[in-house]
C-alpha cells in the first residue's frame, strides 16, 4: 500500500511558477510509475504527467509539454512538479497517483486513471489572469 500527500498548491499569477510535491509512504515507492492529474471545475480529470519508477522515462500531456517537468527522489519517497509559466487554464486540483506495480509485479500503466491503484486527496492550484 501507498499513501500519497500533496503539497505546494496555491495561487499564483500567470505566467508565474508553482512546484507540487507529492510525499509518500511505503517501502514499496521506486517500483511505482508516479503521475499527476488535475480536475478543472466542471470537467473530467486528465492526465498530466507520469515518470517510470527509476525516473529514467517522462510523458507529458501536450497542454504541459515545455513548461511543467516532473521528477521523483526514490530515496526520499518524493515526486515533484515543477510548472512554470503558468496559465489561467491550468487552475485546477492537482492529483498525485501511484500505479505500475501490483501484488509484488509490474503491471500496465498508462495515461489513463483506471491504471492507477493509489491517490492523493489532492491540492488547488488557481492561476489569476
Amino acid at each position: 500500500q501507498v499513501q500519497l500527500v500533496e503539497s505546494g498548491g496555491g495561487l499564483v499569477q500567470a505566467g508565474g511558477s508553482l512546484r507540487l510535491s507529492c510525499a509518500a509512504s511505503g517501502s514499496t515507492f521506486s517500483r511505482y510509475t508516479m503521475g499527476w492529474f488535475r480536475q478543472a471545475p466542471g470537467k473530467e480529470r486528465e492526465f498530466v504527467s507520469r515518470i517510470s519508477w527509476s525516473g529514467d522515462t517522462t510523458y507529458y500531456a501536450d497542454s504541459v509539454k515545455g513548461r511543467f517537468t516532473i521528477s521523483r527522489d526514490n530515496a526520499k519517497n518524493l515526486v515533484n512538479l515543477q510548472m512554470n509559466s503558468l496559465k489561467p487554464e491550468d487552475t485546477a486540483v492537482y492529483y498525485c497517483a501511484a500505479g505500475g506495480w501490483s501484488a509484488g509485479e509490474w503491471s500496465y500503466v498508462s495515461d489513463d486513471e483506471s491504471t492507477y491503484a493509489y491517490w492523493g486527496q489532492g491540492t488547488q492550484v488557481t492561476v489569476s489572469s
